[in-house]
């Protein structure tokens, strides 16, 4: 797990519970919220759905043998959209439960929905704590509740951060090993055939990738690959 996405957390809980946080100096306030933006790379890969995304897609290049292409920056790219896009229903109820009161405090205080700075913290962990909640394995939450030897919550809603974060990112590991397997599958029948091929004419000598990676190709183009990777990554987060 990734030990500077618990810390983050931890200090996220420890702030939301902090009454008088409003009442710190503005330059607190900007160091903290500087601080929490240095943090952002942590939380996106530990909190959200960009891990299974971006390791499904390296999957998917590895499979075809095209070693640098799609090259890197494209493939974080389409990640970070597609992480945009699955975790659509959960910023959307941050930025309404809790972004939207906030800034209308700074604006109009005596507006009727409104909320603190700590609350606002609480609510959107609390609404990242449901999405993880629902794509964590309960073997993976009940190994990390007996590691930290912890009473277990009565729901799943109050399992704390810290041990919450590391199940769901084993969790999104072991879905996305599997998301790859089943991609990889067609494109090894492929190199079977090519070898098969190969060996019966007596070409030993040829590299069965050098053969292999045009039908590799092929195949993808025909039964739009893309598509269907996009497809079956946003419909496992449904």
């Amino acid at each position: 797990m990734d030990k500077t996405a618990t810390d983050a957390w931890q200090t996220i809980d420890s702030v939301a519970q902090n009454s008088g946080i409003e009442n710190m100096a503005p330059p607190l306030q900007v160091a903290l919220f500087l601080g929490a933006l240095a943090l952002l790379s942590s939380a996106l890969v530990s909190l959200t759905s960009f891990t299974r995304i971006i390791i499904v897609l390296s999957f998917v290049r590895r499979a075809l043998t095209t070693q640098e292409i799609p090259p890197n920056p494209v493939l974080i790219g389409l990640s970070l959209f597609l992480t945009l896009f699955t975790m659509g229903p959960t910023f959307d109820a941050i930025g309404s439960k809790a972004l939207t009161p906030y800034l209308n405090q700074q604006g109009n205080p005596e507006s009727e929905e409104t909320v603190s700075l700590g609350e606002a913290l609480r609510i959107s962990a609390d609404e990242l704590r449901f999405f993880m909640i629902r794509q964590t394995r309960r073997n993976d939450l009940a190994l990390f509740i007996h590691m930290s030897r912890i009473e277990p919550p009565e729901t799943a809603e109050d399992t704390p951060m810290r041990v919450l974060v590391p199940a769901f990112i084993i969790s999104e590991l072991k879905t996305a090993f599997i998301m790859g397997f089943c991609l990889y599958v067609p494109f090894i029948l492929i190199d079977l055939v090519v070898s098969t091929v190969l060996m019966s004419l007596g070409m030993m000598m040829m590299p069965p990738v050098v053969i292999s990676l045009p039908f590799k190709i092929l195949l993808f183009v025909l039964v739009d690959g893309w598509h269907l990777v996009a497809h079956a990554l946003s419909a496992s987060f449904a």
